[in-house]
């Protein structure tokens, strides 16, 4: 498994500021009092170089062993740039050599009673000595910490996820579900990650999952191991078939359209929804399961091994290709930065995207635009808006594309 998402290049003075808090948060959930951050005296349970600063916090790295330091830093995140890279190279030396001394200069040094920290919670529960380096990720209503676990030599045996919130704590669950059920259903096209240890900490929920190696040297994924691996989660749990109108698909998203309807966005997607459903009218739609956030980020190809991770939004009982059309839209939006002709781009390519999934053509450009739609009502639901996501405000970039494609239709 990987880490986490990665961050836009450069922070606004606001997007520091907001980090700068929300790692004060972090850190007070992780070691509540009588644990103390502040380096008051006492018994000491970490100590934590801030990288890049803690103006700019992305990620908190342990600081007691430079082999356990270089570590977490080498395997928080795959560098999508070659700028990028060598910023983390240049860091891993940094903590290797012992010059982040004067590299890094914030530190955090954590004392108290190791029992109430979440280290000693975890060392407990998984029977091993470890260290927690901590990821400090960008606004989003999802937003979590996301922890490494790093053994005394170095080794990141698994990653974890501590649920806060109400949204969070529903999907730290649901990817606990996910997980426990894809062990048992018998996947030959890809790997996922296994449950080490699922619970709760003051009374939170607390996910550990085995850490896949995407430290290994990557492989060219073609579209054909791509698309193998999608039906492989689609038919993991069965198919089925039915109108799309009388779904229990259908049936669950207009419950979920309802529920949001008091949000002004509302006005358009939930008259398009029911639009497209007229439009489509006694088609058979197949439906099964999907990932449900199948982006570039989630997922990493070795030369025998197609590994995806982060099965939060795991699913079953949707239109069969979900996950192809997902994944082209993120894909376009991560290289051209263009969130509203990625949509559009998508649309247009629907046909190409849904022909390997069996769906036909007729069903095709409608199938994607019911994944908008299905798209729209999370980030409703979720209030990616009022969380500040990029891409939280809909009416900029999805909603003018998916209410003129389905009257086009």
């Amino acid at each position: 498994m990987s880490p986490v998402k990665t961050a836009p290049a450069e922070l606004t003075a606001g997007d520091a500021a907001l980090r700068t808090k929300y790692l004060t948060e972090v850190l007070d959930l992780l070691y509540p009092w009588p644990c103390r951050t502040d380096g008051s005296p006492g018994t000491p349970i970490a100590e934590y170089l801030v990288v890049p600063d803690a103006r700019r916090p992305r990620l908190l790295v342990p600081a007691e062993s430079r082999k356990v330091a270089a570590a977490a830093v080498r395997r928080y995140a795959e560098p999508q740039s070659r700028a990028a890279k060598l910023k983390r190279g240049a860091v891993v030396a940094a903590v290797r050599t012992g010059a982040s001394a004067v590299l890094l200069r914030d530190r955090v040094r954590v004392t108290g009673p190791y029992s109430s920290s979440i280290d000693g919670y975890l060392s407990e529960r998984l029977g091993r000595e470890l260290s927690v380096s901590v990821h400090i990720g960008p606004a989003r209503a999802n937003r979590k910490p996301v922890l490494q676990l790093i053994g005394p030599e170095g080794d990141t045996f698994g990653f974890g996820k501590l649920a806060t919130g109400p949204l969070t704590q529903t999907l730290v669950r649901a990817e606990t579900a996910a997980l426990t059920a894809l062990a048992s259903s018998g996947l030959t096209k890809l790997t996922v990650p296994r449950v080490l240890h699922a619970g709760e900490w003051r009374g939170l929920p607390v996910l550990i999952q085995s850490a896949l190696p995407v430290w290994l040297p990557r492989a060219p994924l073609t579209p054909r191991r791509l698309v193998a691996a999608m039906l492989d989660i689609a038919g993991c749990c069965g198919f089925t078939t039915a109108a799309l109108a009388s779904s229990p698909y259908w049936h669950e998203l207009r419950a979920r359209i309802a529920a949001v309807s008091d949000r002004p966005e509302c006005a358009g997607l939930g008259p398009a929804a029911e639009l497209l459903v007229k439009h489509v009218g006694d088609a058979t739609f197949r439906f099964g399961a999907w990932h449900g956030d199948w982006a570039p980020w989630n997922m990493a190809n070795l030369a025998d091994a197609l590994l995806v991770w982060d099965w939060e939004r795991f699913a079953t009982g949707v239109p069969i290709g979900f996950d192809a059309v997902h994944h082209e839209l993120q894909r376009r939006i991560q290289t051209t930065g263009d969130a509203r002709d990625a949509v559009e781009q998508t649309v247009r390519r629907s046909g190409e995207l849904l022909a390997p999934f069996g769906v036909p053509p007729a069903e095709r450009e409608a199938t994607a635009l019911l994944y908008l739609v299905d798209l729209a009502v999370r980030y409703l639901t979720d209030r990616q808006a009022e969380a500040g996501a990029r891409l939280g405000v809909l009416g900029t970039w999805l909603l003018p594309v998916l209410i003129r494609r389905v009257e086009e239709l």
